[in-house]
């Protein structure tokens, strides 16, 4: 199992090879975080696959919103405005 990410003290952040990252916000339903997740790693291989099409990296951007990782800052967010971003319908790449 991989193995898990340090985070800030206020836990806002994750830390990789020293450098800052926002944090998926932790309020996202598991079920609905798993779904975002998997939509992201679809949206990066075919980032890949399309050498960078701006769909794809679009798709990229789109999903990690919805989990709060881009955009407005979630924990700057309503509780309103954070199950609304979650919610959004996010799709997945179609090839």
């Amino acid at each position: 199992m991989a193995e898990q990410p340090e985070y800030t003290d206020d836990g806002r952040y994750i830390v990789i090879k020293g450098r800052r990252w926002r944090a998926t916000d932790p309020d996202i339903p598991e079920e609905r975080g798993a779904e975002l997740r998997s939509i992201l790693m679809a949206w990066r291989r075919d980032v890949r696959a399309t050498d960078g099409a701006p769909e794809s990296r679009a798709g990229v951007q789109a999903a990690k919103v919805a989990l709060g990782e881009r955009g407005t800052p979630w924990w700057e967010q309503t509780d309103d405005e954070r199950r609304a971003r979650w919610e959004t319908e996010v799709p997945r790449p179609e090839r």
